[in-house]
């Protein structure tokens, strides 16, 4: 592995959820993986009044809990936070207020001279998105951060999701960023893009030969993707009111997935070439009009019940009743949308994509399914002896990759059964995938924006959804109501299965029929 350059990781947001759960717990694992240079300063930055220890004290309860490597059973190893410890700095602030950025700046310079982290600065932005604007533009004012280009020291900005909420506070946000820093100096993040089997993608598509013959409309029927998850939006739902299921997923995650399955070989495997051909795919999406929405995209809301989410069961009053939604809210809890990219590779073929809360299964992947074979050869014995040749790329919980093909079971009669050719990085690799977060902070310090966005992706993905969020604001069709613990509302099963077609299921697809036929 390469060797990241010392540096001062500040974190905005260090009192949120996101800091405790993902991003102190990342830090210590770097650590334990010795790729944190020996020279790195951590400094939480929050509105909450806090010491240094008292911050310490956080940081290495959250470590503690949540780090990958200790899952809240092992304890802590001591030598990495005594290294990590003496490195902890907090300092407190507003985010609208110049004023305080220059407390920071006068903290970071000394921590430069106090931890040797020679300048190098690493801002990340966990906050609200209402914050993104005045942070980066404060960063600028106060002199925390400044235009370089690939120069030393550097400074660089991690941006969490959502980059705007759509195409015109996308682009405005763009420009701010923009006129404080180079674009080489930010780092949209979507944490999808850090998942080992979505990195995967690119080295299963390009180094087998087997695939890219037959990675085109020629030979694959459709693609699925889903991102489906257990938990409901009752504790957030004031929050997620204003965002609903497409803008909070599918604009990022599920179409950077998308992007990396759909896009032409890259030139080369840099940060360069490979967006450049992913925003090649967002520009080719056949435009979903307005007065269409209700032709290619399904919303729906989960209505009360009891279900579980398969740790325990979990009670809900259905999300119009929960806290802080409005009265009559349209905001989608699940959406399902059918697109097309109009080039040679994926000419007249679908791409079905769906996501959702309070859903049966907390999943995410992509289904490739291929064209089915002629079947004269088995039709004399039965009417339908052979099953679909399913691609099935496990991005989450599991992580790892299925290959459905048809079998004969071991009898004197022709039966056949779909079997799985399979593996999972941990029984492959022996070895547990890094968190996401991982990652990405340490592709940061290195300089790599290979998995990140940059801000005409961003752009071109809201230009495929600001008409479908336009069209719902008109249609005269409302949410469909959804059971939960279910698959989603029954217009989302029509989506695909009016052209024939029916969505993959995990929890059915070892469970094909075995189709007897006589000799």
């Amino acid at each position: 592995m390469p060797s990241a350059a010392p540096c001062a990781l500040v974190i905005f947001g260090a009192s949120g959820d996101l800091s405790k759960l993902k991003l102190v717990p990342a830090v210590y694992e770097l650590a334990r993986e010795k790729l944190l240079p020996p020279d790195f300063a951590l400094i939480g930055y929050a509105r909450t009044a806090m010491t240094d220890d008292e911050y310490r004290k956080d940081c290495r309860k959250a470590i503690e809990e949540n780090a990958r490597s200790l899952k809240g059973k092992k304890p802590i190893d001591e030598s990495i936070w005594k290294y990590l410890e003496q490195r902890i700095f907090y300092c407190a602030g507003q985010y609208d207020q110049v004023e305080s950025f220059t407390t920071l700046n006068q903290k970071l310079t000394q921590v430069d001279k106090s931890c040797n982290t020679a300048g190098n600065r690493l801002f990340y932005i966990s906050t609200p998105p209402n914050v993104f604007e005045p942070i980066i533009s404060n960063l600028g004012k106060s002199g925390c951060a400044v235009r370089h280009a690939n120069k030393s020291p550097y400074h660089r900005v991690i941006i969490e999701k959502p980059f705007g909420k759509d195409g015109a506070s996308a682009r405005q946000l763009n420009a701010t960023c923009l006129a404080t820093l180079g674009e080489e100096q930010v780092y949209r993040i979507d944490h999808y893009l850090g998942k080992e089997t979505v990195q995967n993608l690119m080295v299963l598509r390009f180094a087998n030969s087997i695939f890219e013959p037959i990675w085109n409309y020629k030979y694959i029927d459709h693609v699925q993707i889903t991102v489906s998850e257990t938990v409901n939006a009752d504790d957030r739902a004031g929050y997620y009111d204003n965002s609903g299921a497409t803008r909070d997923m599918i604009q990022n995650h599920i179409f950077q997935i998308m992007a990396l399955v759909a896009m032409e070989p890259p030139s080369a495997l840099d940060a360069q070439a490979i967006r450049d051909e992913k925003v090649k795919v967002y520009r080719s999406i056949r435009p979903i009009r307005q007065n269409q929405v209700d032709q290619f995209a399904v919303r729906g809301q989960y209505d009360a019940g009891r279900y579980n989410d398969g740790k325990k069961d979990i009670e809900t009053s259905g999300y119009l009743k929960a806290k802080g939604v409005k009265e009559g809210s349209r905001t989608e809890t699940f959406s399902a949308i059918k697109v097309f990219i109009d080039n040679w590779r994926w000419s007249g073929m679908p791409f079905y994509i769906r996501t959702g809360k309070a859903l049966n299964k907390k999943l995410s992947e992509v289904v490739v399914r291929f064209r089915s074979p002629p079947t004269t050869l088995f039709q004399k014995q039965c009417e339908a002896p052979v099953f679909p040749n399913d691609l099935v790329i496990k991005i989450a919980p599991d992580e790892g990759i299925d290959w459905r093909l048809n079998g004969k079971v071991p009898g004197g009669t022709l039966n056949i059964q779909s079997v799985a050719l399979d593996f999972f990085y941990k029984s492959a690799f022996h070895k547990e995938p890094p968190e996401a977060y991982e990652r990405l902070i340490f592709d940061c310090m290195l300089g790599d924006q290979t998995l990140f966005i940059r801000g005409d992706e961003v752009e071109a993905a809201w230009n495929i959804i600001d008409p479908i969020e336009l069209g719902w604001l008109e249609s005269k069709l409302p949410p469909q109501q959804y059971v939960p613990g279910s698959w989603g509302p029954q217009r989302s099963m029509d989506l695909i299965e009016l052209d024939g077609r029916r969505w993959f299921q995990t929890d059915q697809a070892g469970a094909d029929p075995i189709i007897a036929c006589s000799l």
